[in-house]
């Protein structure tokens, strides 16, 4: 069952690169994004890399990690997974699931939980993101 809503953010793409293909699959595009928002209530700054491979049927299938961290220096690092959607106006759209990792007492309630996503970028880098417990 969706859960609440558990962290938002927004930011902006800060690189891009194209990997090679291997073993016959398409190249596959590497995206870097830092962003601020807030994760259980805590004020964070979030930084990221995934990569998307354009599918046969004009889907992406991409996954990523990062690491964020708050004011006071509380930390996590996360994992993610998703499929996603070329917007009209030169965008993707991402959905997928997420889990952390912190042993900060921030974070504690991250411990044990999916997370499931949204995560749009605009044709001009901007992002946005947003999180829901999954019970």
């Amino acid at each position: 069952m969706l859960g609440d809503l558990i962290g938002e953010e927004q930011g902006q793409v800060t690189g891009q690169r194209v990997l090679a293909g291997e073993h016959g699959l398409p190249p596959t595009v590497e995206t870097s994004f830092a962003a601020t928002g807030t994760l259980l209530g805590v004020p964070v700054k979030d930084m990221g890399t995934y990569t998307a491979r354009l599918r046969a049927d004009g889907t992406l299938e991409g996954g990523g990690q990062g690491v964020l961290m708050s004011p006071t220096g509380a930390h996590a690092t996360w994992k993610g997974q998703g499929v996603g959607t070329f917007t009209e106006s030169g965008g993707n759209s991402f959905r997928g699931s997420i889990v952390y990792d912190s042993d900060s007492p921030e974070f504690a309630g991250l411990r044990g939980v999916a997370g499931v996503f949204e995560f749009e970028v605009d044709a001009d880098g901007k992002t946005v993101g947003k999180l829901w417990a999954w019970k």
